[in-house]
């Protein structure tokens, strides 16, 4: 078939297209390995970058977490001397609204009796009166009648003089 040397020749021309291919190859794509490697360092660097930011921002909430705890227990504490103050204001007036009510209802009550003596008295009284002129009536005679009318009569008689 043919010649022993031309497959010889074949890889030669093969071996220089190849050398020429990658001539005209290589710096392209050294230049695009370059470019990518250069462009995945910097996206490495910003990752390391923002993951160092990361975590400091990290360490500022769990330091501001750790802070609310006893924030928290701050506040409650201050919630609960707040409303032991006010529950003690409540009962202070409380205790001095009672206080004012007994001494009002204490007035009324006096007052009351006052009156209701005062009345009393004048029932008293009119009941005495009534009952000492149903006597008189009953009691008394013509006699002591024209007697009264006469000591009566000498005694404005005994004043004009």
């Amino acid at each position: 078939m043919g010649l022993p040397g031309l497959e010889v020749w074949k890889f030669v021309n093969l071996a220089v297209f190849l050398l020429g291919l990658l001539y005209f190859i290589k710096r392209p794509v050294s230049e695009a390995f370059k470019s990518r490697r250069e462009s995945i360092q910097k996206e490495l660097a910003e990752a390391r970058r923002e993951k160092e930011q990361a975590l400091a921002k990290l360490a500022v909430v769990e330091e501001r977490l750790r802070g609310l705890d006893s924030e928290v227990a701050g506040l409650r504490e201050q919630a609960n001397v707040q409303a032991q103050a006010e529950r003690d204001r409540i009962s202070r007036e409380a205790e001095s609204e009672m206080a004012a009510l007994r001494e009002q209802a204490k007035r009324e009550i006096d007052s009351a009796g006052k009156a209701a003596r005062q009345e009393l008295r004048r029932f008293a009284a009119r009941q005495s009166v009534k009952h000492a002129e149903e006597i008189v009536k009953r009691e008394m005679r013509p006699a002591d009648d024209a007697r009264l009318i006469q000591v009566s009569v000498e005694q404005l008689g005994g004043t004009r003089n």
